[in-house]
């Protein structure tokens, strides 16, 4: 027994022991409570068996409304003890069967288990059949979706969290059709025990004989002795338990402290894709969309929320209440959520009537007054913009202290980071405000686009992603026209996804995805910054009037319903009259764009003919490996008037000839004005000469100076430009003003300092940073100007912060004496100079220094300042200091959230980033039980390595993660490698002109 747990990866047979014993514990407390859950479901059962439809539900709510998105046993286990037993059971289930008292009559010890049995808290005994691949037991199965013969009409939910234990036990009634006789229900569970399973139809009572889980198909199969006839509605009946887990996936525990500093936790949600499943029994899948009647058990003094309105609250006994929530609209699983914690909130209404509520940590009410007046504001635009009503009665939006991701658009009740809702006017910089209303403005526009219609499978992701990530601009520009937001679109979205797309390891938007480590994988700049970017050239090319009018024939037609993306070409074709699914197919389909070299000649005086080939783009210049060709949006401008558009056409063949009028010998010609297209332009060296006066002079329009340095850089990388020259380009780009091309410029210089780092060119580089940044600093100085615009304050902390990098010891120098005031009290830092303040400080800094930043961080209970101080600990350069970073990241002191993103800032150091492979090399395991997979993991390795620039590195890290498997990180792991050849072969074919050139400057 002892060697069959050890070779399954359990840490001690004698823990599994321990489990076990917990279990009987377990179930003698859920047969307590079992009698208050009957009565509860007895109470409720009457609207239950009336199967009306989830539709007219809808229909007659809105009406009323408006008139018109594994158990823990006891104590949690120290991981020193044994990984939690959610991880345990999710791994590890047949191990369970080993130790297990309760074998099936007359099979042998250490045989694999594949049928056991155990006690219920109904003492009636139910047969499990687990099915593992622990050991070779099983060969990894080829995913299959859900079977549909078995379908949800409405599910009727009840959650008890305990908060102290840190378990949840549940019940669920769901309203189902048969479709075919069957005498199975398969549906999703994982990391749950199915305590007991009851079907009732036509006067018939079916109790589950057998439940069979399966982890690698994370599904739980219900097997019945008798067989259910076909069109049968039935009501099944499933009790359930399992463990609030510290992985901020499923139902998990957040942890946050009282105004006393005691440590408490709150039960949240996160579902998306696939952990509907972590939570109850459920159909987990986008396409199985039912209604739910949700109803939370609670202490009597924590907020519960849930989707919809509270309906009727009840006191229990024991200190806790029943909380019961209004029906939802027919809704896809990952969209359900549940919050049980102690918060604050701040209240509003919208113009057409929405109660808006943003809930705060205690205490800190006044922090949600911007993300407040944000949602109010977008409610009515997107209802305006799409002409559909916003269809729940309340908007309510979270703080939350453990989350993963940036936000998650539940239905009715939006999930956030702190920093990504909370506003500190004296504390928040002016990048973040902005960023938590593109925040806002993403997730509610998910209201419809994702909740009111979902994409039928997560290959279809795009849609929901891409889309949003569109959509927030025109919120944001709509709200706050001062953010000039469309230029900060091209930096933050489309070069980012120009930049990965251009690898040969990338994915078209659309892919083909099955199991749920797949899925977390395309939560990536494609979907949602290649999609936006796609999306935003649609709408260039269509025109803003077609694009709402098919938004609205879209969301309309579908909704409540399913789509793929062929639905979306459909109705935006109908609206524009314009051949939408040709011009389009080729974007969704291939992965990669194409870069489009242009040639001139003038004809006569007034005319020129252009000459233009498309091609596949690819980061290292070579050929590309499959044929393809896109249908291209080409837009031109000339001198004679930079802001309007001279031509339009569509590049629909490999290359053609298109002729100008009215152009002059002199006249400088730009494609792709305003960086709406994605793809690349490959101009000739005489188009270029002819621009670059343009630059200088800014006569041409910021879009098309930043979309002509991006270019530029892009060609060096593939090595069909030298760096020397673009830099000498670069030079043209002193005299700039506006903050996003110098943000551009900044993108591209950082990826040359990588490079850079691995030579003895550094000062050299630093000298020529200094040169190009320094005449901008000066003309923005340290202290903003009376009636300063938006930009401005976001480019003076952008430079400042280089010159930092930089090593400019005059800034440093004041950087210096400003944090030393800040530290003494005397002088607070502005928000947004703090990060450039607190850099100076650690860069060459000493222990004192870094102790008054860990105090520093200790102090703050603002998440935002956290985040600056504890990011800002990774610029150290003493070797020492860094290694206390990373122990630091893992300690209990940082949320292992925000963990990853400190451990990434040691590794983008180069004086870290050694000394952070090899923590990760020898971390690994210990990194996988924390993230349990998922995309934070994903990025720190894609940080942890991409940097390298040798062969020697590549090879190292491709056969480390041949012999480790972290699962769901393969393709990151190929793109990463992929970036590390590209910077090897960049830095050898430019390192000696580069050497010569900077010590020249």
């Amino acid at each position: 027994m002892y060697k069959n747990a050890l070779r399954g990866g359990v840490r001690t047979a004698k823990q599994a022991w321990k489990l076990k014993n917990e279990i009987g514990k377990l179930n003698l407390e859920v047969a307590k409570a079992n009698t208050e859950f009957e009565q509860h479901l007895c109470e409720e059962s009457a609207h239950l068996n009336e199967l009306i439809s989830s539709k007219q539900f809808v229909k007659v709510q809105k009406q009323f409304y408006r008139d018109y998105s594994s158990v823990s046993l006891g104590a949690p286990l120290k991981n020193s003890d044994a990984p939690l037993l959610g991880d345990l059971c999710n791994q590890y289930r047949a191990i369970l069967a080993y130790t297990s008292a309760d074998v099936v009559p007359g099979q042998k010890k250490g045989q694999p288990q594949h049928q056991q049995s155990r006690r219920t808290h109904t003492q009636q005994e139910t047969r499990v059949q687990q099915q593992e691949e622990v050991d070779g037991m099983a060969q990894k199965q080829e995913f299959k979706r859900l079977p549909t013969n078995v379908v949800p009409k409405h599910y009727e939910l009840l959650l008890q969290p305990d908060l102290e234990a840190f378990t949840f036990k549940g019940k669920t009634i769901v309203q189902i059709q048969v479709k075919e006789p069957t005498t199975q229900i398969v549906l999703n569970a994982l990391d749950i025990i199915i305590d007991e399973a009851v079907l009732e139809f036509e006067c018939t009572k079916l109790k589950a004989d057998r439940i069979v889980y399966s982890t690698e198909a994370e599904t739980a199969t219900l097997e019945f002795e008798q067989g259910i006839p076909a069109e049968t509605a039935g009501v099944l009946h499933m009790s359930f338990t399992g463990e609030l887990n510290d992985k901020m996936k499923g139902f998990y525990r957040s942890k946050y402290f009282s105004a006393s500093g005691e440590e408490r936790y709150a039960g949240v949600t996160q579902f998306e894709a696939t952990d509907a499943r972590r939570c109850f029994p459920c159909w987990d899948e986008p396409a199985i969309k039912a209604t739910f009647d949700i109803t939370l058990v609670v202490p009597k003094n924590r907020v519960a929320l849930s989707n919809m309105p509270v309906k009727k609250e009840d006191a229990l006994d024991g200190g806790l209440r029943r909380v019961r929530f209004d029906r939802t609209p027919i809704m896809s699983t990952y969209l359900v959520a549940c919050v049980v914690g102690e918060y604050d909130f701040v209240e509003g209404k919208s113009e057409d009537g929405i109660i808006v509520r943003v809930f705060t940590p205690v205490g800190k009410r006044e922090q949600g007054q911007f993300a407040l007046d944000v949602a109010t504001k977008v409610l009515p635009y997107y209802k305006d913009y799409f002409n559909i009503a916003y269809p729940l009665p309340k908007m309510d939006l979270i703080a939350i202290s453990d989350f993963s991701a940036g936000a998650m658009e539940n239905w009715g009740l939006v999930t956030y980071r702190e920093t990504f809702v909370l506003v500190d006017p004296k504390n928040t910089s002016l990048m973040r405000k902005q960023s938590i209303a593109l925040t806002v403005g993403h997730e509610i526009a998910h209201q419809w686009f994702g909740n009111l219609v979902t994409m039928e499978w997560w290959t279809h992701l795009w849609l929901n992603e891409g889309y949003a990530s569109f959509v927030e601009f025109l919120c944001v520009h709509h709200l706050f026209p001062e953010y000039d937001i469309w230029t900060q679109f091209v930096t933050d979205m489309y070069t980012r996804a120009l930049e990965l797309d251009s690898l040969k390891n990338s994915h078209p938007i659309e892919v083909s995805v099955g199991h749920p480590s797949e899925i977390d994988e395309i939560f990536d700049e494609i979907s949602y910054n290649k999609g936006a970017s796609v999306i935003r050239m649609l709408h260039d090319y269509i025109g803003e009037d077609d694009f709402r009018k098919g938004m609205n024939i879209y969301l309309t037609r579908h909704q409540y319903g399913n789509t793929c993306t062929e639905d979306l070409w459909t109705a935006l074709q109908e609206a524009s009259s314009k051949n939408v699914a040709e011009v389009m197919s080729s974007w969704i389909k291939y992965k990669g764009f194409p870069v489009v070299s242009v040639e001139s000649e003038q004809q006569g005086k007034s005319q020129r003919i252009l000459r233009l080939s498309q091609r596949k783009f690819t980061a290292d210049g070579s050929q590309a490996d499959e044929d393809c060709l896109w249908v291209v949006p080409i837009s031109v401008s000339t001198s004679r008037n930079p802001t309007a558009i001279a031509k339009t056409f569509l590049l629909d063949k490999p290359s053609m000839e298109v002729v100008l009028d009215g152009v002059s010998a002199s006249d400088w010609i730009k494609i792709n004005p305003g960086t709406v297209g994605y793809y690349r332009t490959r101009y000739s060296k005489e188009m270029l000469e002819q621009l670059m006066p343009a630059v200088k002079n800014m006569e041409l329009p910021p879009l098309d100076r930043l979309g002509l340095i991006d270019d530029m850089f892009a060609m060096v990388q593939a090595g069909h430009a030298s760096t020397v020259d673009v830099l000498a380009l670069v030079e043209g780009y002193r005299n700039e003003t506006n903050y996003t091309v110098w943000t551009a410029i900044t993108n591209s210089l950082t990826n040359l300092h990588i490079l850079i780092s691995h030579t003895d060119l550094m000062e050299d580089f630093h000298r020529f940073g200094r040169n190009l940044y320094e005449p901008v600093a000066q003309r923005l100085g340290w202290e903003p100007r009376e009636g300063e615009n938006h930009l401005d304050t976001l480019l003076r902390s952008l430079v400042l912060a280089r010159l930092v990098s930089f090593r400019s010891s005059e800034v440093i120098e004041v950087a210096r004496k400003r944090f030393r005031s800040h530290i003494n009290g005397t002088n607070p830092l502005p928000a947004d100079l703090r990060n450039t303040c607190y850099k100076a400080a650690l860069q060459d800094g000493d222990e004192q220094v870094f102790e008054e930043m860990l105090a520093l961080y200790r102090t703050t209970d603002l998440h935002e300042e956290q985040d600056r101080i504890s990011r800002a600990l990774g610029c150290s350069t003493d070797v020492k200091l860094l290694r206390r970073v990373i122990d630091f990241a893992m300690s209990g002191e940082v949320r292992a959230q925000d963990s990853v993103f400190v451990i990434v800032a040691v590794a983008i150091n180069p004086k870290g980033r050694d000394m952070a492979w090899e923590f990760f090399k020898s971390n690994n395991k210990q990194l996988l039980e924390r993230y349990q997979g998922g995309f934070l993991l994903t990025r720190l390795i894609k940080y942890l390595i991409e940097n390298y620039a040798s062969e020697e590195r590549a090879k190292e890290v491709e056969e480390f993660f041949k012999v480790t498997q972290i699962p769901g990180c393969e393709r990151t792991v190929s793109q990463a490698v992929e970036t590390i050849r590209l910077n090897a072969a960049w830095l050898e074919r430019d390192r000696a002109k580069l050497s010569t050139y900077l010590k020249s400057v």
